[in-house]
């Protein structure tokens, strides 16, 4: 059994956090209801996770990018899909904690500071197409900043990275608007930090965004096996739901 990045005596400079919920009815892609079902929309969210776990894998194999993993859990850690995840993918769990999203991600980035890291990425599960180089961008970015962000186009980020705390970061930001980004940066500048900006992705949020997906998805298939960005467990599951919609709209 390996040791516990916490336990080693000279941890990974590097760590990098998938931000994930459960994939429990009712709770996970609410804003695709009811267009889709809870169960779908379950189905959905548990594959983008899939999605992330394996894609960040990826970019530390294809770039040799030394960090250490970890899954940020909510509800709870001890839900079984994290412990599966947890067995499968080498991810060591974390507890979101806090009363918002914003004190969620800010005790996740105390945390592995804390523990010694001295660059940290956080990133969400709602781009599963992202690319692999934004991984090793972000954390090459902080060897000579202070922050990266990866900008969604709703307005909000994809990722966050950071090479100490800046709790003002996450405090009074209107989670979930279009307000997220401009004011974090507002933030950043106004406490004179150096920041990097990825490229713009989607995030999928919406019944557009969804739709979105799956139109690229459809354009995915017709590249050459090994250049294809989507799994087959997602496109399997963006096929059916698109089925689906369409004979719900009939």
């Amino acid at each position: 059994m390996s040791a516990h990045p916490s336990d080693r005596k000279q941890p990974a400079a590097v760590a990098l956090v998938i931000f994930a919920k459960a994939p429990i009815p009712g709770q996970v892609k609410t804003r695709l209801c009811p267009a889709l079902t809870e169960d779908e929309a379950a189905t959905l969210h548990g594959s983008f996770v899939l999605d992330t776990l394996e894609r960040t894998k990826a970019a530390a194999s294809t770039f040799k990018l030394p960090f250490d993993r970890f899954l940020a859990c909510a509800p709870s850690s001890t839900h079984v899909f994290f412990r599966i995840m947890e067995a499968r993918h080498g991810v060591t769990l974390l507890e979101q904690e806090g009363e918002d999203l914003g004190a969620r991600m800010r005790h996740s980035f105390d945390q592995l500071f804390a523990r010694g890291y001295r660059q940290i990425c956080l990133v969400g599960t709602d781009v599963p197409s992202l690319p692999l180089t934004h991984y090793r961008d972000a954390f090459a970015s902080l060897n000579g900043h202070d922050l990266v962000l990866g900008p969604a186009n709703d307005g909000g980020y994809y990722l966050i990275g950071m090479t100490r705390p800046h709790p003002a970061l996450f405090e009074n930001i209107p989670w979930s608007t279009d307000q997220v980004l401009t004011l974090t940066q507002q933030k950043a500048a106004a406490e004179g930090l150096k920041t990097a900006i990825l490229p713009f992705w989607n995030d999928v949020d919406t019944l557009d965004d969804l739709q979105g997906l799956i139109d690229d998805c459809m354009a995915d298939k017709k590249r050459p096996k090994k250049e294809r960005v989507y799994s087959t467990r997602t496109a399997g599951t963006l096929e059916l739901l698109a089925k689906r919609l369409r004979e719900r709209l009939t």
